[in-house]
């Protein structure tokens, strides 16, 4: 059993920057593909970033390409989402999940491919 938790959202200003840390204890997530998710109010989960199990690839919503990236270290367990250009639509719950082994990426887009999930930490971007 894998438990994330999510930190380091706030309130920031249009343009500006956040960086969100997702912790995983209990069991570890090597081997784990990892992603991150957002709900903004009134709106279903959608998928912003992942990287897969062995950081050799990384993949994004189309909105946040060239914005955030996503990285990991294991030896800390780990992942984290660095958000540059932030704009108000971005305001949202980011949630980080993690999928067990598939040595795969299908799918990691998919929130139903992930088998855990944080309590989400919530990011705010005034104009």
């Amino acid at each position: 059993q894998v438990q994330l938790v999510e930190s380091g959202g706030g309130l920031v200003q249009a343009g500006g920057s956040l960086r969100l840390s997702c912790v995983g204890s209990g069991s570890t997530f090597v081997n784990h593909d990892m992603g991150w998710f957002r709900q903004a109010p009134g709106k279903e989960l959608m998928f912003v970033a992942a990287i897969n199990w062995n950081s050799h690839n990384t993949y994004y919503a189309d909105s946040m390409k060239g914005r955030f990236t996503i990285s990991r270290d294991d030896a800390k367990s780990a992942v984290y989402l660095q958000m540059n250009s932030l704009k108000p639509e971005d305001t949202a719950v980011y949630y980080c999940a993690s999928r067990r082994p598939t040595w795969e990426d299908a799918q990691l887009d998919t929130k139903s491919e992930y088998d855990y999930w944080g309590q989400g930490t919530q990011v705010t971007v005034s104009s």
